[in-house]
């Protein structure tokens, strides 16, 4: 399932409207189809391993990292009948499906069908459809803050300089989670001192540039969409995967409206000292209230630099 997982990232951000997934056929010990969600949201990713399969299907085990598709589209068979008529020894699914079209239909029709239905959750499976699970449940995108500071957490020196704090490898790692994001913003101080592009500069993945959007209660630039708070973002509602890069207001905006799922840290082995500072205040009283919201998930040295991904711990009461 892990691995399923693993090619279900390969459909971000590119199958949305429709959810990243990922599946693996295995018979007698050997994978014999995969597949995952493509451009479009089409074919899904069981079409795909099917397809790959044909007739050796029969008697195979399918994992998928959610649970397949109930309803028919104009643009393709629903994954449910696909796999019922497969001849599958088992299926093994690991998020049920919250949209109510499936909601346990699909694996239902597929148990009628005579083959096996195992629901065995996995958190890697849950990772991939963060996007997908947070859109259906909260009604916004997945939110990812990126912020690229010295040891002593500034982002520029005291005269605004700020290119570049992190070097070419650092910027190229940005530039590949550019690429699986739907939507990037920025707020207007970093929109008016460093005129960004905020576009994909890898080569082969230009064309995978989000939209961009500006923190703003004002008017957005020619190709750039305005969004006046934090909870704005729900208006978003063709993105499952926004990138915000700051600045330090803008940081502390959405870190005060709890609306950041992940931070990414990027780290350069510099002391910049009385410079700009990665966060403003987000509101923050008692430093009780800073502990237990973030876990480390990804460490990793990025040439000199140094980067560190967080999830944000959501207890029962967010």
């Amino acid at each position: 399932m892990a691995a399923a997982a693993r090619l279900a990232v390969r459909a971000r951000p590119q199958s949305n409207p429709n959810p990243g997934v990922g599946a693996i056929l295995v018979k007698d010990g050997a994978v014999i189809g995969r597949g995952w969600t493509q451009a479009g949201g089409r074919p899904h990713a069981e079409a795909m391993a099917l397809s790959l399969a044909g007739g050796d299907a029969r008697g195979a085990t399918l994992y998928v990292t959610l649970e397949p598709c109930a309803h028919r589209s104009d643009r393709g068979p629903a994954c449910s009948d696909l796999v019922a008529s497969a001849g599958l020894a088992a299926l093994v699914y690991a998020v049920r499906d919250p949209d109510t079209r499936t909601a346990g239909q699909g694996a239902r029709r597929i148990a009628e069908a005579g083959t096996e239905v195992r629901h065995v959750p996995c958190s890697a499976a849950a990772d991939s459809l963060e996007g997908y699970l947070m859109r259906s449940w909260h009604g916004r995108p997945h939110v990812t803050l990126k912020l690229a500071m010295s040891l002593d957490g500034c982002t520029a020196l005291a005269s605004g300089e700020s290119q570049w704090i992190t070097g070419e490898a650092a910027r190229a790692h940005v530039h590949s989670r550019r690429a699986m994001a739907d939507a990037i913003l920025v707020g207007g101080g970093t929109w008016r001192s460093d005129h960004p592009r905020l576009d994909v500069r890898l080569p082969g993945l230009e064309g995978r540039s989000p939209a961009r959007y500006l923190l703003t209660r004002g008017e957005a630039p020619d190709g750039v969409q305005a969004i006046g708070s934090p909870e704005g973002i729900s208006g978003l509602t063709d993105a499952q995967y926004l990138y915000v890069e700051g600045g330090a207001r803008t940081a502390a905006a959405f870190l005060a409206a709890d609306r950041v799922d992940t931070l990414h840290l990027y780290r350069a082995p510099i002391i910049l000292g009385d410079g700009a500072r990665s966060v403003a205040d987000s509101g923050l009283t008692d430093l009780a209230s800073a502990h237990d919201r973030w876990t480390l998930t990804d460490r990793r040295q990025l040439g000199s630099d140094r980067f560190e991904a967080y999830r944000r711990i959501r207890h029962e009461r967010d």
